[in-house]
């Protein structure tokens, strides 16, 4: 992604950014007073760790309800990769489904993270944008990534139930989550830029 490097061309960025943010998160836009640089990494690192704790735990309960155990669940996943051979692999697809869902989970913290220093609305409105993005992770992961894992597909058509399930777990612990953690971030940049 490419970045400014002049001085002028910043502050032509940050005007409009300035303008629309409260006055207690202008900070966030000033590039005078950077944070680390490991204090944005953490911050993607934390927050794809909650919103990836968040999802998985509410698919572990809902599936309780149909018997479908954690370990059973995480071998589903690790069959996106490696297919049908990971239910016959042990803990060791657990591992890999444990490290692909976090790896999932982080991909999309990072594109938002990036976008939301390119449109301030992203940062401006955490929860209509947060809940948008939830409905776009879902389209992609289950109209396009899906389709081109090696997962097993199911032999009956997919229940109400399930797809509403699926649609708000994205909605709720992945868009909403994300969107409002980053929004708490960019406020906590401000105050450290005050301070």
């Amino acid at each position: 992604m490419a970045t400014c490097t002049s001085g002028a061309s910043n502050a032509t960025l940050i005007v409009p950014l300035r303008r629309m943010m409260p006055a207690s998160m202008a900070p966030y836009a000033t590039p005078s007073k950077p944070l680390s640089r490991f204090g944005p990494i953490t911050a993607i690192l934390w927050i794809a760790l909650l919103a990836g704790t968040l999802d998985i735990s509410e698919n572990i309960i809902f599936n309780a309800f149909r018997h479908v155990t954690p370990y059973m669940i995480f071998q589903y996943i690790a069959s996106g990769l490696v297919g049908m051979k990971s239910f016959d692999d042990g803990i060791a697809s657990v591992a890999l489904g444990i490290a692909i869902h976090y790896a999932i989970a982080l991909a999309w913290t990072v594109i938002f993270f990036a976008a939301s220093r390119r449109l301030e609305i992203l940062v401006l409105r955490p929860v209509i944008c947060g809940l948008l993005y939830g409905g776009v992770v879902y389209v992609i992961m289950n109209f396009v990534v899906l389709p081109l894992t090696r997962v097993p597909h199911a032999e009956k058509a997919i229940t109400l139930a399930s797809r509403i399930n699926g649609v708000a777990a994205l909605l709720f612990c992945i868009g909403l989550t994300i969107a409002l953690l980053v929004r708490r971030q960019a406020e906590r940049t401000a105050q450290h830029a005050q301070s």
